[in-house]
């Protein structure tokens, strides 16, 4: 017997739900709550299925039969309803959020998900904060390559064009997300790489002569400040990593024993583990800096609370409390002044090197060759270059070798090198 909108309304609840049929597998299911819900039963490859169509009094017994009678159609045409009515909600999602910040925002969900460096993260999200007020409402496949040049434009007429060349870079990522996904057909901003300035390559100052660097290690032994950041300047020249991983370095990631720190590859910038042998007089650090921090799980904790690094800006602050410039010496230039002069020892394989700055092979299989390579010179030139910091800091500027001054010959890769006995 067909309902009606009387007995619908008039349908108690029950101690259990119960079924009112209407007809043709449409029926009304009552809940012990009060709640009333459409549902329509029907056969489909064999298969019984039931398939929700909405919830009374917001669907009306004749919209809960239209909707039936639309399922039966379906059914008739070979299609399953219940698949029909799953990609019809997933193309409505898709459809209300076709937008450049709409895309952009699930783009950054996604790079978050597969663990990129927070420094990269932020960055890219200060990016997007900045196009949102030109292109973040505007639907991703409406908009034209003049309309992103004229908001590259704008950061260009600000001076910034390291800032416009990162960004331009960001929105084609957005526009590539968003070709996968069904809402682009083209990357607008790809074909923008020869209309917008190209910044002139800065490189981090670094002091690199002998008698400066020696006079640099005196002037950070004298340096006022906290503890905890002189140690860290006393530390960062020995083992040349970049200022955020020695800044977040932590207490568990050291093995004092084998002498060696070992860097988690989260928080490296080429997303790889690596490795760095310590030299006698890093461990001693380590050994003077564990009663002050070492109930903290990083080396170097913030100056306020144990739970956090220190920031970012810290070792750039003390040199310039120092005297040093922007222009002179800079955190990252304490990897400029190890490469320097590392290379004019002439003692080392230059790859050794550049494997211990952790400069990565873009050759896939060279790097995965290159990271096990090269580990017990790079032992012995962390000692050497610890050694001759020291020298360096007690007055001597001029002579690369040390102890009696002999020298042996050893053989790397084919190619003789000079290395201190």
């Amino acid at each position: 017997m067909a309902l009606t909108a009387l007995a619908i309304r008039n349908a108690q609840p029950k101690a259990k739900q119960y079924k009112l049929g209407d007809g043709h597998s449409l029926f009304l299911l009552v809940m012990p709550n009060g709640a009333k819900y459409w549902r329509f039963r029907y056969r489909f490859l064999d298969k019984q299925k039931v398939l929700a169509i909405g919830v009374w009094p917001e669907v009306s017994l004749a919209d809960a039969r239209a909707k039936r009678d639309s399922a039966r159609r379906m059914i008739d045409d070979g299609v399953d309803p219940m698949v029909e009515k799953k990609r019809r909600k997933l193309r409505a999602q898709i459809d209300a959020n076709v937008t450049f910040k709409g895309v952009a925002e699930e783009w950054f969900v996604k790079i978050t998900r597969e663990e990129r460096a927070d420094v990269t993260l932020s960055k890219v999200r200060w990016l997007l904060e900045k196009v949102y007020p030109f292109l973040g409402g505007l639907p991703l496949h409406e908009i034209e390559v003049q309309e992103v040049l004229a908001v590259l434009r704008k950061v260009e007429a600000t001076g910034h064009y390291e800032s416009a060349r990162r960004m331009r870079s960001v929105i084609s990522r957005v526009f590539r997300y968003g070709i996968a996904t069904g809402r682009a057909k083209v990357d607008v901003a790809r074909d923008l790489r020869g209309a917008i300035i190209v910044p002139k390559t800065k490189h981090f100052a670094a002091i690199t002569r002998p008698k400066e660097v020696g006079e640099l290690l005196r002037n950070i032994e004298d340096s006022a400040g906290s503890a905890i950041t002189r140690f860290a300047l006393r530390m960062t020249p020995h083992v040349f990593v970049r200022p955020g991983e020695l800044r977040r370095a932590e207490w568990s990631e050291f093995d004092l024993e084998r002498a060696v720190w070992s860097i988690p590859a989260e928080k490296m910038k080429m997303r790889w583990p690596h490795q760095v042998p310590l030299s006698r007089q890093v461990l001693d650090l380590l050994d003077e800096i564990r009663p002050l921090t070492g109930h903290s799980p990083y080396v170097f904790p913030a100056l306020h609370t144990w739970k956090r690094p220190m920031s970012e800006n810290t070792i750039t602050f003390a040199l310039r409390r120092m005297g040093y410039g922007g222009d002179q010496m800079t955190a990252h230039g304490f990897r400029a002044m190890a490469a320097t002069l590392l290379n004019e020892m002439g003692l080392w394989n230059p790859d050794a090197i550049e494997r211990q700055l952790a400069h990565m092979e873009n050759n896939g299989v060279r790097r995965a060759y290159a990271r096990g390579q090269y580990w017990e010179e790079r032992v012995r030139m962390m000692q050497h270059w610890s050694d001759y910091l020291d020298q360096l800091r007690d007055g001597d500027g001029n002579d690369k070798s040390f102890g009696d001054g002999k020298v042996v010959t050893i053989d790397f890769g084919g190619r003789a090198r000079r290395q201190n006995q």
